[in-house]
């Protein structure tokens, strides 16, 4: 009887970071083309075929719909070889299609790997999120505070005031009440017209990004990409995933869920350690997008690993004779 492969994060993590370099070169000819499900679709099949050429036995749990939606990459698809450790993997191959197809900022392929079993097989309903930087006390904030609760209680261990927090939040009808109280603390909003993914992953670094706090409902699965990143690079996230009507209900328990209220911590989403890679397709706040010079294309990867803690940036300057 042999022993499972272990997840050796350290000898996967390039690996992974090939895989969302793949999918963002891939996408580089959409770059302002107008054409979101193109794009989306160069990203996926670059990603799933990187995925196959790893020595992992991988089931995408964090996916882009269910089985009947292929050729997307679907939650419960196997990917890789069958050799090696049995992952978990979480993955959106192009977040900001719609970023991309109008050449506008912050839109990046995504994709986190951790042990089979430790990450949350969220269904694609909404979730509530909140999230701020590292260096603040555990549960200083809470999703079940006020907005403007939650402004005043980041300011004051901030030793600031309100007029000093930054919140980012996803501009969409139904945050207009979020919007209207937080900015009545006195504290400025970044408003961003899609990937929230990057909006979490922005309180990480608030001095690079000017973001101290995300908060507001998107994408569930997008909610647990974003904890596999802060796990990463250090910060606090709840989420509390919401409901509109029976079948999203339905959804839920299907995937397991049982406690429909029930809000999640960073590490309840993803409950092992992890490592995460995100490629910059369009120019952002944390990687540089795809960069066209004659003959080559350049991209720029950020890979993580939440066990040691590391961060590191890449520059993959790739000839496009190779592509």
């Amino acid at each position: 009887m042999t022993d499972k492969p272990e997840f050796y994060d350290r000898m996967l993590s390039l690996g992974l970071a090939r895989v969302s370099e793949a999918a963002a070169l891939a996408s580089a000819n959409l770059i302002g083309r107008g054409d979101e499900k193109a794009a989306d679709q160069a990203a996926v099949n670059a990603m799933r075929e990187q995925l196959n050429a790893l020595d992992i036995k991988g089931v995408v749990v964090i996916g882009e719909g269910e089985r009947d939606e292929a050729p997307m990459l679907y939650i419960g698809e196997e990917v890789g070889t069958g050799e090696g450790p049995a992952v978990d993997i979480a993955l959106d191959p192009l977040e900001g299609t719609t970023l991309t197809a109008k050449d506008m900022p912050n839109a990046l392929t995504v994709i986190a790997m951790a042990p089979r079993g430790s990450m949350l097989h969220a269904p694609d309903v909404y979730m509530d999120k909140l999230a701020i930087g590292p260096g603040y006390p555990k549960g200083i904030v809470s999703l079940d505070q006020t907005p403007s609760e939650r402004v005043r209680l980041l300011a004051a261990a901030r030793q600031a005031s309100t007029a000093d927090i930054t919140v980012c939040i996803l501009e969409r009808p139904r945050h207009a009440d979020l919007i209207a109280e937080v900015r009545a603390t006195g504290a400025a909003i970044r408003l961003i017209t899609d990937g929230d993914v990057a909006g979490v992953m922005h309180c990480a670094e608030p001095e690079k990004t000017g973001i101290d706090m995300y908060m507001g409902s998107g994408g569930a699965p997008e909610g647990v990409l974003a904890a596999a990143a802060l796990k990463c690079m250090g910060g606090q996230m709840w989420g509390r995933l919401t409901f509109r009507n029976d079948d999203e209900r339905g959804r839920a328990k299907k995937a397991g869920i049982k406690d429909l209220d029930k809000i999640y911590s960073r590490d309840e989403m993803v409950r092992a350690d992890v490592i995460f890679a995100a490629t910059g397709v369009t120019d952002g706040s944390l990687v540089a997008g795809i960069k066209r010079e004659v003959g080559y294309l350049t991209a720029e990867t950020i890979l993580m690993r939440s066990k040691t803690g590391s961060v590191r940036h890449m520059i993959y300057r790739n000839p496009t004779s190779a592509m």
